[in-house]
């Protein structure tokens, strides 16, 4: 056996990996309470791994990506097939899935499969892409508006829109060949950032509306700012953005200001960041730590971010993502899906469960700490 599989700590974070995936697939509400009623007669399971239909944006998709991002650091084929399973089963049920920012995001992982020969998804692909490109409801400046299942939100943008829709936007441009595709990639960026990130603090309110101009509450919410960190690295590295391209360093710019307020904000005696990151009085929430994890560990890697400045914050994260990780492989301290509110204390009475989400970021943030640093 090589020094690389013999090093202990490469050993413990492959079996929490492995927990954390086994828990992600068969996770789902058991009480009901979780359960969402539609007025056709369906319930769905908004905790559950296998319906595309969620209405919780980064529920199975997430998932599908920390698979993808696993099977690519370890080679392991048994994360690949669970991807290839999923769509599998989604493309061959042929019904018509409603078309929103959340279940575009799926597409990312698809877009990389069909890319690596591992599936044939190119009608999926296009058909979505042009969907986002020429139906998918605008805000004035042309932002995607972030209609979700039920809710059209109108005017409104929102922090998570960038990784759900955008990046998916992007590689399909890039495994078909649309360079419009790409350009309009960058352009929500832009427009993301400029009314979004607040520039007094370097976080990014959750959302914003063109109806009436505001933030609404306010809300620097945590797992909104972790979709940014996210988000930005994975762009950069998608499009090969090279040092000195003015796109690159206006993205790395915006997020170093968010990185370095999250270094200050990091709660200095668990390594967890704060539902509401400015507001100390607001819950712990591990779903946010994670995403907050893997980008700036991503961004050290890449050589956005300068190690030295920001590994401690990082060995904090994910030391605090193993300690809540439990044994049956569950994320804990994990809040459910959140919709923007008008004011801060809704975002404390969200309540904390056990979600694919939570399962999702905690996975995409151990695999980039098993490839960046062990």
């Amino acid at each position: 056996m090589s020094s690389r599989v013999a090093d202990p700590r490469k050993i413990r974070t492959l079996a929490l990996i492995n927990r954390l995936i086994d828990c992600l697939v068969n996770i789902h509400d058991e009480t009901g309470e979780f359960l969402l009623r539609l007025e056709d007669g369906r319930v769905i399971d908004t905790k559950g791994w296998n319906d595309w239909e969620v209405t919780r944006k980064s529920d199975n998709s997430t998932g599908l990506y920390g698979l993808l991002r696993f099977f690519q650091a370890t080679g392991d084929t048994a994360a690949l097939d669970i991807c290839l399973n999923w769509f599998k089963v989604q493309f061959e049920i042929g019904t018509t899935k409603a078309r929103n920012v959340n279940t575009m995001s799926p597409l990312l992982t698809a877009a990389y499969l069909h890319e690596g020969g591992h599936g044939n998804y190119m009608a999926h692909l296009e058909a979505w892409a042009e969907w986002v490109m020429y139906e998918m409801p605008r805000t004035e400046e042309q932002g995607l508006q972030h209609i979700t299942y039920l809710v059209d939100n109108y005017q409104q943008l929102w922090d998570d829109t960038l990784m759900m829709t955008v990046l998916p936007l992007a590689k399909i441009g890039l495994v078909l060949g649309r360079k419009e595709y790409i350009e309009e990639a960058k352009r929500q960026f832009l427009v993301h950032i400029k009314y979004l990130q607040d520039p007094a603090t370097g976080l990014w309110f959750h959302g914003w509306t063109f109806d009436g101009r505001h933030h609404f509450g306010r809300a620097r919410w945590g797992r909104g700012n972790c979709w940014a960190t996210i988000a930005i690295p994975d762009f950069i590295e998608l499009l090969q953005l090279p040092p000195g391209d003015g796109l690159r360093e206006y993205l790395v710019s915006s997020l170093r200001a968010q990185v370095d307020a999250l270094v200050k904000s990091q709660d200095a005696a668990t390594g967890l960041w704060h539902t509401i990151l400015d507001d100390p009085n607001s819950y712990l929430e591990a779903s946010a730590t994670a995403g907050f994890a893997y980008g700036i560990l991503k961004a050290i890697r890449l050589k956005l971010l300068p190690r030295e400045r920001y590994i401690n914050t990082t060995e904090k994260a994910i030391q605090a993502i193993k300690d809540n990780i439990s044994d049956t492989g569950e994320l804990v301290q994990v809040s459910f899906g959140t919709p923007v509110f008008d004011d801060i204390e809704s975002y404390k009475t969200v309540p904390l469960t056990s979600m694919p989400y939570g399962q999702s970021l905690a996975l995409l943030a151990l695999t980039e700490h098993l490839r960046t640093l062990l």
